[in-house]
């Protein structure tokens, strides 16, 4: 009866170490796809502003941008995923002091874009405001402007 008893016990402990075995020799795809799932996948989003209106806030797909200041650029927002054929950008036209005072007033603007194609390298969504209420959007690899040319790097003697 003792020696029936050690080897149902002897079974179960193999089928355990090989569970946990394969468990184990899992684990870092396990890990490792679950890290994929849940990381921040996004893009960062920078932008320029080339109006004569400073622009107090703006989104894209309801992602907030940040405020500009006009004729300049703006800082850099993280992250968020863009997707999709289109998106959604809103902004709301400011007024500097000299502007308010000759009348102008705040504007609210919406736009949908077609959203560029994004390459493998590409981490940065620009957001271009051009005079007229005109938008841009283009993507990059850092944060040099996918609208001007690059500078040229210098060789080293």
């Amino acid at each position: 009866m003792t020696l029936i008893m050690n080897t149902k016990r002897q079974s179960i402990w193999r089928r355990r170490n090989l569970v946990i075995g394969i468990f184990v020799l899992l684990m870092p795809f396990i890990g490792s796809f679950l890290y994929n799932q849940f990381r921040t996948p996004g893009a960062m989003l920078t932008s320029e502003n080339h109006m004569d209106r400073p622009i107090f806030s703006f989104w894209a797909n309801g992602f907030w941008g940040g405020n500009l200041m006009a004729k300049g650029g703006g800082g850099i927002m993280c992250c968020s995923r863009f997707e999709g054929e289109t998106i959604k950008i809103k902004w709301t036209l400011d007024m500097t002091r000299q502007q308010q005072l000759q009348g102008a007033v705040e504007e609210h603007h919406e736009i949908e874009l077609p959203l560029p194609k994004r390459g493998p390298n590409d981490q940065y969504l620009h957001v271009r405001f051009d005079p007229g209420n005109t938008v841009r959007l283009g993507w990059s690899p850092d944060l040099y402007s996918p609208f001007e040319s690059r500078p040229q790097e210098k060789s080293k003697p």
